[in-house]
């Protein structure tokens, strides 16, 4: 389990792990278990950075966070999102659209996506009077359990590729052992917290019923496009759980 845990935070964060993880099947199955622990720490990490600055701008604080978000995960995610939106916004068919997410050049679709998805985030991370550093830790960590449920059960579109590799990884029964842990650890800080995780559920199906229409099925720029926007989608969550709290 502990090749599992570091390949998971080497693979998606740029933290530096000096251990030689090799990448196979079995390691990747147990790194899917730690999806929500690095989206959490990620999380944790911008929230510490955001909260004193806040103390004095609030737009800065949110802009460091932000970059903070981005440097931590190596943009990889965001250019999952980009390459999903030129590939999906094209209107063209199934094996042109995956020609077009695998272009490393960035479209106009792909470009727009991660304007719109930044200045979200941006406004959303500001407008949080209180309770951020919880809500980055558990809206990083929904997003990547709803993601890892998704890599486990739902098919691939393109085989061969990184995200047909965490699929065939077959990680069934650790998603359910991590979602129930992850459950009650979220009824424990708050029965609440649970609709954030519900939405981000939700939204993430939406996504993959979309993704089987295009190109039928998922790819690893498709897992990327549910993270970020899982992210986005369960902090705007938060932000009005935390407001019905408070």
């Amino acid at each position: 389990m502990i090749d599992g845990l570091v390949l998971a935070f080497q693979f998606f964060t740029r933290l530096p792990i000096n251990r030689i993880v090799e990448f196979n099947e079995q390691n990747i199955r147990k790194s899917i278990f730690f999806f929500p622990l690095v989206g959490g720490l990620i999380g944790l990490i911008a929230g510490l950075i955001y909260y004193p600055i806040s103390t004095i701008n609030r737009d800065m604080a949110s802009l460091l966070a932000l970059i903070c978000l981005i440097f931590l995960t190596g943009g990889l995610h965001i250019d999952g999102l980009s390459d999903t939106f030129d590939g999906f916004l094209s209107n063209k068919e199934k094996d042109r659209i995956l020609e077009i997410m695998k272009d490393s050049h960035i479209g106009a679709y792909g470009a727009l996506s991660m304007l719109v998805l930044l200045l979200a985030k941006f406004i959303i991370i500001s407008s949080f009077d209180k309770g951020l550093v919880l809500a980055l830790i558990l809206s990083l960590a929904n997003s990547r359990f709803v993601v890892s449920r998704i890599i486990s059960y739902k098919k691939n579109a393109r085989l061969g590729g990184l995200g047909d590799m965490f699929h065939n990884s077959r990680p069934g029964n650790a998603i359910i052992i991590i979602g129930l842990i992850y459950i009650v650890v979220i009824s424990f800080i708050n029965i609440l917290y649970i609709i954030p995780l519900l939405v981000n559920f939700l939204v993430g199906e939406l996504f993959s019923i979309w993704s089987y229409k295009k190109i039928g099925g998922m790819t690893g720029d498709t897992y990327g496009a549910i993270i970020e926007i899982g992210d986005t989608i369960s902090l705007l969550s938060f932000w009005g759980v935390m407001i019905w709290i408070y």
